[in-house]
């Protein structure tokens, strides 16, 4: 800066140009003749530990009796054991973070790092994802679980049951009967679910490994390890006719009834190009999109004024969806976890 100062300053002024660049007169004149002093190196205080003290104050706060204790509590306990400590509890401190040792040094239990699922599915019927959501009863306290299976290409509801308790082999039914209806094959499909009791239920495990299904789980406290899921949930409860409560568990019923055939065979989904979660699942879309495109076509040809940009085109279909894609890999056509 002080170079900068003199190069410039025929040209503004010192003063100006100090002013500017936030540098003190005194301090441009200090320097101007001498580089700025280097820092002397800090000589270590005539009472500082030796290295061996140092073994000795880690040995000591090791010892059985201290290794769950923090310095303070170890300083107090030796003074009151008639004891001198061998140094403050500061420089306790100093000797534990030299050994990376301040923020936890109890023998524990540590959570496992556990990975982020990656799943890919190019078509339907090769991953499914499913949760359990809790619609409100008629009072306080009072829930209906609704589970369902949701395929997460097509955006294709496969299954939904709506019960009054949560329990594993009511989620073990519903896959089982769903696989049945799908035709789903052995190692063919992947079903991702987070963590709750009946997710990783034993009688669900088991159902899995006798289909050939293979299962997979969101992280702990993840909560956007299961977006199509989740992204459904908000579909449904956001519907105008979903109400706060629902009076019985009969209108729960009638209420499913009504979205889910709704859901999959009328709701025209953004991120499938505006088709519906059916066309995709069952192989309709690529017709529909070709109908879409001649209807385009022949708008343009009949009024190229409105289309400056040339002939228009349909919005484009998926052509995969991933749970947590790879940040490596270039974007594809369906944003990862896109809303319904």
């Amino acid at each position: 800066m002080i170079a900068l100062v003199e190069e410039r300053r025929a040209q503004v002024g010192i003063g100006p140009l100090c002013e500017a660049l936030g540098l003190a007169r005194a301090t441009f004149y200090r320097r101007r003749g001498n580089p700025p002093p280097r820092p002397a190196a800090r000589r270590a205080p005539r009472h500082a530990l030796t290295p061996a003290d140092r073994e000795g104050v880690l040995a000591l706060l090791h010892e059985a009796r201290f290794v769950d204790l923090p310095p303070a509590q170890v300083w107090a306990q030796l003074l009151d054991a008639g004891q001198v400590p061998p140094c403050s509890i500061r420089t306790m401190y100093r000797v534990l973070a030299a050994h990376a040792e301040v923020r936890e040094r109890r023998n524990q239990l540590r959570h496992p790092a556990y990975r982020k699922p990656e799943l890919l599915a190019t078509a339907p019927n090769q991953v499914w994802s499913w949760d359990i959501t809790k619609l409100l009863g008629p009072v306080k306290w009072t829930y209906y679980y609704l589970y369902v299976l949701l395929d997460i290409f097509s955006r294709y509801v496969v299954g939904w049951l709506l019960a009054r308790q949560e329990a594993a082999t009511l989620a073990k039914v519903l896959i089982a009967e769903s696989c049945e209806r799908q035709h789903i094959a052995p190692d063919q499909l992947t079903i991702h679910a987070d963590r709750g009791p009946s997710m990783t239920s034993q009688p669900v495990a088991l159902l899995l490994a006798t289909l050939g299904v293979v299962p997979s789980h969101s992280r702990p406290q993840v909560s956007d390890d299961n977006p199509f899921s989740e992204a459904q949930f908000k579909t449904l409860k956001y519907r105008p006719d979903f109400p706060a409560r629902f009076g019985a568990y009969e209108d729960a019923e009638a209420f499913c009834q009504r979205f889910f055939p709704w859901y999959n065979t009328e709701h025209r989904h953004v991120a499938l190009g505006l088709m519906t979660p059916a066309d995709i699942h069952y192989g309709r879309a690529e017709a529909k999109w070709q109908q879409r495109a001649d209807v385009l076509r022949a708008a343009y040809h009949a009024h190229p004024e409105r289309f400056p940009r040339g002939v228009p085109l349909p919005p484009s279909l998926p052509t995969a969806a991933w749970i947590n894609k790879p940040a490596a890999l270039p974007a594809l056509a369906v944003p990862e976890g896109a809303g319904s």
